[in-house]
């Protein structure tokens, strides 16, 4: 897809082929009038990605800063060649470091985001239904992991984790049939997807969906620092978490049932999330910054007991 054919659809035009920002989908920074923005593929197909413009909007009326479509003379969001693209205003600030303020205040926003959900799925956001893992996509996966581990020369105790993903996959389940809360959230919290200005402004929401709170969370715990530059190569300690937790807790708070299936939860969006980073994306092995954090998130995966949801509320 042409680049300069997605900015002229909207109004922007340029006379060279725009160089995308984001290395793994067409992202791009385009200026007006002494104005910035962001022109972006996003969720398709176009009916889901405006359920997610209405889910956003709710946000943002309600005191959250996050983007929300641009207005222009073309339509915004468009569908282009069967894919489809938005336009947001760029956001200037400072890319998050890992100062215990950055998270605190990131804690504080995501427990916003979650207290105004509604009850139900009234935005119609894509639900969460993956707990359908089988044995056999657990050894391809661990298969995988070790012959790249082996080529990077990093030692993982394949067979460990072989038992423990095959552990988890036997539990998915229950946690399918469990009480769990569902809230509509961006389901990307992580650090890239943050702008700070003191508080932070979310850049990226385009992957709403309706999921249990607790998978939101453990989502964060696990990847908020994953592929980002100025954020730390491992994920939070136990100190960081708590801090995290601190500023969540002022405005959101937990079940019991919720409480009770946390280590649980935390281990299937290990399955789903971190297992197929580890397995697919062979070009993060090549980045030390990138393996010392995938240590991490091994040694959390066998020992969790020093990150608690102990929520405050």
């Amino acid at each position: 897809m042409s680049g300069r054919k997605v900015l002229k659809q909207f109004g922007f035009n340029t006379e060279e082929e725009p160089n995308s920002i984001y290395p793994f989908s067409p992202v791009y920074r385009v200026k007006k009038q002494d104005k910035e923005y962001i022109v972006k593929k996003t969720q398709k197909p176009i009916e889901r990605a405006e359920r997610v413009i209405h889910y956003t909007k709710m946000l943002k009326e309600s005191g959250i800063a996050v983007v929300t479509p641009v207005h222009l003379q073309n339509e915004n969001p468009q569908t282009i060649d069967e894919d489809v693209y938005i336009v947001y205003s760029f956001i200037d600030g400072k890319p998050y470091t890992g100062t215990e303020d950055e998270i605190y205040q990131a804690g504080k926003m995501l427990g916003e985001i979650h207290r105004v959900s509604p009850e139900e799925n009234y935005y119609q956001l894509p639900g969460y239904e993956v707990f359908n893992f089988t044995k056999e996509e657990v050894e391809e996966s661990v298969q995988k992991i070790n012959t790249i581990a082996n080529k990077v020369n990093v030692t993982i105790d394949h067979e460990k984790l072989k038992e423990k993903l095959l552990a988890i996959v036997a539990q998915q389940e229950e946690l399918k049939e469990g009480d769990l809360s569902y809230i509509a959230t961006p389901h990307d919290f992580k650090a890239n997807n943050l702008i700070y200005n003191d508080t932070p402004y979310l850049i990226d929401p385009d992957n709403a969906s309706w999921v249990p709170k607790i998978f939101d969370l453990a989502l964060v715990l696990l990847l908020f620092h994953n592929e980002h530059s100025t954020a730390p190569n491992v994920i939070f300690t136990p100190r960081q978490w708590g801090t995290f937790l601190s500023g969540y807790g002022v405005s959101s708070s937990l079940t019991e049932t919720d409480k009770v299936n946390w280590t649980k939860a935390l281990e299937h969006v290990f399955l789903d999330e971190v297992m197929w980073l580890l397995a697919e994306c062979e070009e993060d092995w090549f980045n030390p910054a990138q393996v010392t954090l995938f240590s991490s998130l091994l040694e959390l995966l066998f020992d969790s007991s020093a990150y608690p949801l102990t929520i405050s509320s």
